[in-house]
């Protein structure tokens, strides 16, 4: 499990597909590695992978064909940079809401508005998922847990208030209009939202 709360944004090295499978190398601070063993899970862009390879500051992981499909790690290159955070231990701080790291989908940045300090953004999603996006509740962005602000059910589409130091620690302070970003929905409130649509389907 993750916090989403981002502790790096870090640098692709290599990236080397094969048939059904690609290998990935990040380059991390001392920090972020240490104690950090083979089989250790870290979130890359909201995305759960498995550390198979530590060379120095280099951390290899293996990407399934269909995470490329399904999350942007499919659409990177050498020299892009990605979101990290190390699995929470027992006793960490939960500083933003619990992720698993299984990405529902992929929204794209339609808009950017400034506010005072603060940066609102736009995502569109396909209209499947905007059930989920309930005001003021919980959502993961390339492995951020943010906030959503002022669903519009109709249009596909949500907002987010981007504070000063989540722009500059992440790489949301880089998006541009038409980037993609991978979106974890909050369990807690899926299982609320189907489970009362089973309930309404029932009746």
């Amino acid at each position: 499990m993750f916090t989403g709360i981002v502790r790096g944004n870090v640098q692709i090295q290599l990236i080397d597909k094969k048939e059904g499978i690609c290998r990935m190398a990040l380059l991390f601070d001392n920090q972020f590695l240490l104690n950090i063993v083979i089989g250790a899970s870290v979130a890359v862009d909201g995305v759960c992978l498995t550390i198979v390879e530590i060379e120095g500051n280099i951390g290899y992981f293996d990407v399934m064909e269909e995470t490329l499909l399904v999350t942007t790690l499919g659409k990177k290159v050498v020299g892009d940079y990605v979101n990290v955070e190390r699995a929470a231990h027992m006793g960490d701080e939960i500083g933003g809401h619990l992720l698993s790291g299984h990405i529902a989908t992929q929204g794209e940045v339609v808009a950017f508005t400034r506010e005072d300090h603060d940066v609102r953004m736009t995502i569109h999603v396909d209209e499947e998922w905007m059930k989920y996006m309930l005001h003021k509740g919980f959502i993961a962005i390339d492995g951020i847990s943010l906030t959503v602000v002022e669903p519009s059910v109709q249009e596909g589409l949500f907002q987010l208030c981007l504070i000063p130091e989540t722009l500059e620690k992440t790489g949301l302070g880089k998006k541009q209009i038409g980037d993609k970003v991978n979106i974890e929905i909050d369990p807690m409130t899926q299982a609320i939202v189907d489970t009362t649509e089973r309930v309404l389907a029932k009746k």
